[in-house]
């Protein structure tokens, strides 16, 4: 039994297009459960411009079309996450 295709091979993407009044928030969910299901040698980045590709023609104002095209834009430009760069490790930011 195949769910989905080679870019979304458990068919997240593909059912969250098929959810009658399903949200941003919700497609962020299905969104970040696709992502971490992607094998490290695979470009992501590739993935979602093909699913961008593939479902945008036909629902351009659905918020996993929207999710998706976000996706594009954090991933290409991905942001440092942690504490204060110029502090020394070990010592308090309070003197």
């Amino acid at each position: 039994m195949r769910k989905g295709d080679k870019n979304d091979p458990k068919g997240l993407i593909l059912e969250a297009y098929k959810i009658d009044g399903i949200t941003v928030g919700e497609c962020r969910s299905i969104f970040l459960d696709w992502v971490l299901g992607i094998p490290l040698e695979k470009d992501t980045q590739l993935l979602i411009q093909s699913m961008v590709t593939q479902y945008e023609t036909s629902a351009p104002d659905h918020p996993m079309t929207e999710t998706l095209r976000k996706g594009l834009i954090t991933l290409a430009s991905p942001r440092r996450r942690g504490g204060w760069r110029g502090r020394p490790r070990g010592k308090s930011k309070i003197s």
